[in-house]
């Protein structure tokens, strides 16, 4: 059996723009890590990418990556190669105008340049068991509550691993 990392990403807003959040469910064989962090002023699809870009700052390994996301928009600029026609075009659409979030999309250009990636599009809040738990901790982390995201990570068995970074390992075949 081939060993994959596994990542699950979600990204919310409340408002939009407004104070948004971002989540990821790293695994690896046994070992998980989840992270999640805030923005005061931002958009859904920033969070998005944002969820996307530190989980992928986390793998450290050119082990083949499942990547599964909600997110259509991030979804697509990969498997339909829309970043790299944006990259080839300098940014610029293919009606004229600029790609928004060229700072993020730049990050997800060089973090997955020397990855294997099989991109996963998941619906959004449906039977996904990791992508209800990446969604809630993204809407608690805009919503700043910050209990609740300590609440939710201690009771699914992760431990403080760093700021806003938790882990669990798992016995083998567990």
């Amino acid at each position: 059996m081939e060993h994959k990392i596994r990542i699950y990403t979600d990204g919310s807003c409340k408002g939009n723009p407004g104070p948004g959040g971002w989540a990821y469910l790293l695994s690896y064989k046994q070992h998980h890590s989840l992270g999640y962090g805030t923005e005061a002023h931002t958009t859904n699809n920033r969070m998005e990418m944002r969820a996307v870009v530190e989980a992928l700052r986390r793998v450290k390994q050119p082990i083949p990556v499942a990547l599964h996301v909600d997110s259509e928009y991030i979804f697509h600029a990969f498997t339909k190669k829309w970043l790299k026609r944006w990259a080839a075009n300098h940014f610029v659409r293919s009606g004229g105008q600029a790609v928004k979030n060229t700072d993020l999309w730049r990050q997800l250009l060089m973090l997955t340049e020397n990855l294997h990636i099989t991109w996963h599009k998941v619906p959004a809040h449906k039977d996904n068991m990791y992508n209800n738990f990446v969604d809630q901790l993204a809407q608690f982390s805009a919503a700043g509550k910050h209990n609740k995201l300590q609440t939710l990570c201690l009771s699914n068995g992760f431990t403080p691993a760093g700021p806003n970074i938790w882990t669990k390992t798992e016995a083998a075949g567990g």
